[in-house]
């Protein structure tokens, strides 16, 4: 007996969940040096030292041969590197790039973490790729790892425009930030390393939600 075949479908198959890729380097940026270290432009640095604590690693220590401060954790098995490029912000990729091709780790298991002017002090943003919004930090890793496919995460210090201040660029991320804005990025760096688990994890939708909206005072 022939059976009848069952009627044609329109729907699509399930799609099977892609699970997240976990991080195995975390980045801060900044400039080396004790001029430098309170500095705006050293937020990714200031960021790194928490979530360093966060997830147990190991104190930092030199490694010449990568021009990076270098500590590690263990994090559910996995062993997650944090490095301190110290060839100064605008070669960040000269640490970067090497440290990664020789740890054989992929562009998408790396988290960058850096200050962002585009940001208010407080504000946080997590994205996978995009442009370097004119940080020449961010533009080097790129040209180290040869894609702009590796993960940020934003760290508002504002902007002279936006904080009515009459300073350039250049001059604003070299200065300290002023006491009511620390407060504000202290804050959202307290926030960040709550959620380091997380971000390690690689569940970056959990720390978008998370992490992106600015609780009220």
């Amino acid at each position: 007996m022939t059976m009848p075949l069952d009627p044609p479908t329109n729907k699509s198959p399930a799609k099977v969940p892609v699970p997240p890729s976990p991080i195995r380097l975390i980045v801060g940026l900044g400039n080396p040096g004790s001029e430098y270290e309170r500095t705006r432009h050293n937020a990714g640095c200031w960021a790194l030292d928490d979530i360093a604590k966060a997830i147990g690693a190991s104190g930092f220590s030199a490694d010449k041969k990568m021009k990076a401060e270098v500590a590690s954790a263990n994090v559910d098995g996995r062993k997650v590197w944090l490095i301190k490029p110290q060839t100064y912000m605008n070669c960040s990729g000269q640490s970067v790039g090497p440290f990664a091709r020789f740890h054989d780790i992929r562009p998408e298991e790396i988290l960058v973490l850096h200050d962002e002017l585009d940001l208010l002090p407080g504000q946080l943003r997590v994205k996978l790729g995009g442009s370097s919004g004119g940080h020449n930090g961010l533009k080097d890793i790129q040209a180290a790892l040869g894609t702009p496919e590796y993960w940020r995460l934003r760290i508002g210090i504002g902007h002279p425009r936006s904080l009515q201040l009459n300073q350039g660029v250049a001059d604003f991320v070299l200065h300290r930030p002023r006491l009511e804005e620390q407060i504000d990025i202290d804050r959202a760096i307290d926030r960040l390393s709550a959620q380091a688990s997380v971000l390690v994890r690689g569940d970056m939708p959990e720390a978008q939600r998370l992490l992106h909206t600015t609780p009220k005072n």
